[in-house]
């Protein structure tokens, strides 16, 4: 009998005994392809001997040492390279454990700042529904995915939600991609005046929808609308890019292909690849400028902020993926990916939509593609084709409630950067079975 808490207790999934490569095999010897990365973790496989090196080098020197006391080279030199690469204005890194860690670490910044230069009435976020932004609860407070928010609901400081820019299900018959991004970015403006523009705080958005909707990108000129507003008003705009960050999109920080500069910026997943957990939040100068200049302490911390080995090993993957050139490659597989699940499904009566960047793509799925009618959420479509494709050898990352927390299906997929040809052909092969098996 385990004695493990599993994510699922009626649930019992076979045990990993090593990776190779994009591949992850059980005890078994069953072989999967990561079709998802984990949860669009593994960027650089499960066998990449730089980064695996780089982490038990470190653990010859310090595995780990208290930041109320020290810090450390691996810390050091990843926040260098991590400002190296940033949107211009980011100027300071603050380490974490992971993604929740970090926008809770940017929730909090972003507060004490306020209070820095004077503006304690400013406490309130908006931010979208249908978003993710973590477990913890000011991170999943700040989320708008119903399903696991509802629960924990009373716990919960007080946010509230604007539409999210999700072209396929908002954009009106006749209405232009940019007229549509324009009026959602609006719905923020109306906000900010409803609550007060005073109280406003921060605005937080994913520059890609993850998990909650499927890689759903934004319309052209949509974010530079919202950088607008935000200006305006003197309210902060925090970019979550736990899971689209670091290179998944294509480039580095996902908000590089929309042209804005964050105040606040948080990644983790792709940074430590899976090797070790890790996180960051990044923000602009001005902001560390309000702390050192006022109290001089962020009013915050973690025991396993800035871990050395962690550090050294983000810090190999950042070298991956510059220096080696494996970023380079997932605007060139990405569309090899795209076009792939185009040439499979494009016309696929029950998938709506493909859509995403780089190697984040997602697929919507339908009843009827022509009304883009969501299957019933009795049929839990998701759940079914999640079991399906995982016992032909694929992970891959469906969800429910892709509309409004209740209805509708989508699957997530992320695949390693290091994915091949072969690899996006067995990709595809696998999810036309499993979507044969599970919608007929």
């Amino acid at each position: 009998m385990s004695h493990i808490f599993p994510r699922h207790t009626k649930a019992t999934p076979p045990t990993v005994a090593y990776g190779k490569g994009p591949h992850l095999y059980d005890t078994a010897g069953k072989r999967y392809l990561d079709g998802s990365g984990g949860a669009a973790v593994s960027c650089l496989g499960h066998s990449d001997a730089a980064v695996t090196d780089a982490i038990k080098a470190q653990l010859d020197k310090v595995a780990f040492a208290h930041t109320s006391f020290f810090t450390s080279d691996p810390a050091e030199s990843l926040a260098d390279a991590l400002i190296a690469h940033a949107p211009e204005g980011l100027e300071r890194v603050y380490l974490v454990s992971g993604g929740s860690e970090a926008v809770e670490a940017a929730l909090k910044l972003a507060r004490q700042y306020y209070l820095e230069i004077g503006q304690p009435q400013r406490h309130r976020i908006i931010a979208r529904r249908q978003s993710y932004h973590g477990n913890t609860l000011g991170a999943l407070a700040t989320g708008g995915n119903m399903w696991r928010r509802t629960p924990f609901a009373p716990m919960m400081i007080e946010t509230t939600h604007i539409a999210p820019c999700y072209e396929y299900r908002g954009r009106t018959e006749g209405e232009s991609a940019w007229d549509y991004g324009q009026r959602v970015a609006d719905e923020l403006e109306t906000e900010i005046a409803r609550l007060g523009p005073e109280t406003v705080m921060a605005f937080v958005a994913e520059p890609v929808v993850g998990a909650t909707a499927g890689a759903v990108p934004p319309v052209e000129g949509y974010f530079k609308r919202v950088r607008e507003i935000c200006d305006r008003h003197g309210v902060l705009l925090i970019l979550d890019e736990v899971m689209c960050g670091m290179g998944r999109t294509g480039t580095l920080f996902a908000c590089e292909q929309d042209g804005v500069r964050p105040d606040i910026v948080t990644v983790a997943k792709g940074l430590g690849a899976g090797y070790q957990p890790i996180g960051a939040m990044l923000c602009s100068g001005d902001i560390y400028a309000a702390i050192e200049g006022g109290s001089g302490f962020f009013q915050h911390g973690h025991t396993y902020i800035g871990h050395p080995a962690a550090a050294a090993g983000a810090g190999a993957v950042l070298s991956r993926l510059i220096d080696d050139g494996v970023l380079s490659r997932v605007a060139p597989m990405g569309k090899r990916l795209d076009a792939a699940l185009h040439d499979a499904f494009g016309q696929h009566p029950h998938v709506g939509d493909i859509r995403g960047r780089g190697l984040f793509r997602g697929i919507e799925l339908v009843a009827d593609r022509d009304t883009k009618q969501p299957f019933d959420p009795s049929r839990a479509v998701h759940k079914a084709l999640k079991k399906a494709t995982f016992d032909n050898g694929l992970i891959c990352y469906p969800m429910g409630g892709t509309i409004d927390g209740q209805s509708g299906d989508h699957i997530l997929l992320a695949p390693p950067f290091i994915i091949e040809d072969a690899d996006i052909d067995e990709l595809v092969g696998i999810l036309d079975k499993s979507l044969r098996q599970v919608l007929g």
